[in-house]
């Protein structure tokens, strides 16, 4: 390809509205063009590394048996309320009516759809396993878009759904996806990390997410250098690092004392002299619309998650003012355990063995000290906590940090949530009507794109590996107007697409320092640099990642980048 033919519209400039280096960067390499929050049009560049991408995504997804379907965006209510998902998915899906008045929404994912098709033909255990994968565009009611292609409201997602007759076929499928999702993030250049996760609203018995460490990323993932353990911090459990300050020693009876003014944990941590570990944080929730008393140590935070698996409720939410002065007689900052009957009380795990700890007194202004768990109250045992960066690992014993990163792939066994709400039935061998379990398992391209520059670039651009670059390769005569120059860069670039190169001829009328600067921009691996040593029969090769330089014969040099690559 021509670049004076072509639309490449690269900024020298970095827009303000950019934060993160993939977003700039797509942006100046004239990748994609934001249409509104979260709505972004990809243009000439950004389609061809997408399109790579999905490529291999394809082959190794056809590799393990796979089936390429291509399934509405536009869905039916019922399809959904089926599942139960209408009311849970809440503001996140995008709803709309058509012109009789029907609910109609834009699918998110499509366990749901795929499952109305596998109701409607499969009849017999003859019939399973089945994998089934379609690669299509999605939709998210973000609230905050932001970061570029990072968090949007349309994005474009490979899912693969699997049906098989029991929980061994589910393994098995689990397992070839698992593989095969590691040979693609491996093929598409990217540095992963493999964690267990939570299924959240998909539903399930077990899940892993691929992540790229990235500090442009939200979520967060506790690592350990020991032993290699990770988990997502809605999954990770680990133990808790010890106080810096015992606890006081004896039996002694919790005794009141005032806290004027003080209602946070810091506040009274400063106020009574004794550091946070010290304090038992109260948290009051309404969960399946009955108020419950969570306690955590006072420098620890609640895991949604956690808390609302124990609670069998994921849409659980916090009291309201006026119920907690209702339920205890105080106002928040000042509640505590001692002496509450009127609701459950759940105790993270980390408050076991602690002693003679400072908490609410259930009278404004007022705390209580010498508290113990197990004698001046009761309360279920939970893991509710969310581990932190200097916890100890529960595998080895090693120390857990916690890193962000971005999560580019999830698999997710789902069992018979949709299968049995759904109705889909198969007789087996013995004519016998049975339910046929499943798995769901998706990635992300466009983070797959996103991922790799977050991690490959420098201030000159982006460093794409070369499976899914644009281009492989882009040829510059140094001066248009030398005939031999222009003349020898041609032949180079003919000899590139005849060894099946993706190669771009740079034959724009611009200075040799605008068409470098351009080329490192947008990402290929390779430049060919046809300048001066071409009256020695030489041209310059160029490698965007070391930003090496070598000389190469003119008649070698597109087999040099073939071999290269």
């Amino acid at each position: 390809m021509l670049w004076s033919k072509l639309f490449i519209p690269t900024l020298r400039e970095t827009p303000a509205e950019a934060e993160v280096a993939s977003h700039q960067l797509l942006l100046r390499a004239g990748y994609i063009r934001q249409l509104s929050a979260g709505i972004y049009s990809y243009l000439f560049l950004a389609q061809r590394a997408l399109l790579k991408i999905q490529k291999i995504v394809r082959e190794e997804m056809d590799a393990i048996g796979g089936q390429e379907m291509y399934l509405p965006a536009l869905n039916p209510a019922e399809t959904w309320q089926e599942s139960g998902r209408w009311d849970i998915m809440g503001d996140n899906m995008f709803r709309l009516k058509d012109r009789f008045g029907r609910d109609l929404c834009l699918g998110m994912t499509h366990e749901e759809v795929m499952t109305t098709i596998a109701r409607g033909e499969l009849r017999s255990y003859k019939q399973l396993p089945q994998i089934w994968y379609q690669i299509q565009t999605k939709f998210r009611d973000e609230p905050r878009p932001k970061s570029g292609l990072l968090r949007v409201r349309q994005f474009i997602m490979k899912d693969s759904y699997t049906f098989d007759m029991d929980q061994a076929g589910l393994d098995l499928a689990y397992d070839k996806h698992y593989q095969a999702y590691c040979r693609i993030f491996e093929r598409c250049g990217l540095q992963y990390m493999i964690v267990e996760a939570h299924s959240g609203a998909m539903g399930g018995s077990q899940s892993h997410e691929f992540m790229v460490k990235s500090d442009a990323g939200e979520d967060f993932v506790a690592v350990c250098g020991s032993c290699g353990y990770s988990a997502n911090l809605e999954k990770a459990a680990a133990t808790p690092s010890v106080p810096a300050i015992s606890d006081p020693e004896g039996d002694l009876s919790p005794e009141e004392f005032p806290t004027p003014g003080r209602k946070t944990i810091a506040e009274v941590a400063a106020f009574t002299g004794l550091p946070e570990t010290s304090q038992m944080k109260s948290l009051v929730l309404v969960a399946d619309g009955k108020p419950v008393l969570v306690l955590l140590r006072g420098d620890h935070q609640l895991s949604e998650t956690k808390f609302g698996a124990v609670a069998n409720d994921p849409e659980y939410r916090p009291a309201h003012p006026e119920e907690i002065r209702e339920w205890f007689g105080a106002e928040a900052g000042s509640l505590g355990p001692v002496g509450v009957k009127n609701m459950p009380i759940l105790a993270d795990q980390a408050l076991v063995g602690r002693r003679n700890m400072i908490a609410g007194a259930n009278k404004d202004d007022y705390h209580l000290r010498n508290v113990t768990l197990g004698e001046d109250f009761q309360a279920e045992i939970h893991d509710l906590r969310q581990v932190a960066a200097g916890d100890v690992c529960a595998c080895c014993g090693g120390v857990l940090d916690v890193v962000k990163t971005v999560e580019v792939g999830h698999i997710f066994k789902l069992g018979y949530k949709y299968s049995d709400s759904m109705g889909l039935r198969v007789l087996n061998a013995e004519g016998k009507e049975v339910t046929p379990i499943m798995g769901s398992y998706g990635i992300g391209i466009e983070r797959i794109l996103t991922c790799a520059i977050e991690l490959y670039h420098d201030k000159d651009g982006m460093i794409l590996p070369a499976s899914i670059a644009p281009f492989d390769v882009v040829v510059t005569p140094a001066n248009n107007a030398d005939q031999a120059q222009m003349g020898a860069a041609r032949k180079i670039y003919e000899s590139c697409l005849a060894l099946g190169l993706d190669a771009i001829l740079d034959d724009r009328d611009e200075r040799p320092g605008v068409k470098f600067k351009d080329a490192d921009l947008i990402g290929p691996p390779y430049r060919i640099v046809v300048g001066k040593k071409l009256a020695t029969g030489m041209v310059e090769l160029v490698e965007r990642k070391t930003k090496k330089t070598s000389d190469v014969p003119v008649a070698g040099a597109a087999a040099e980048v073939k071999a290269r690559l």
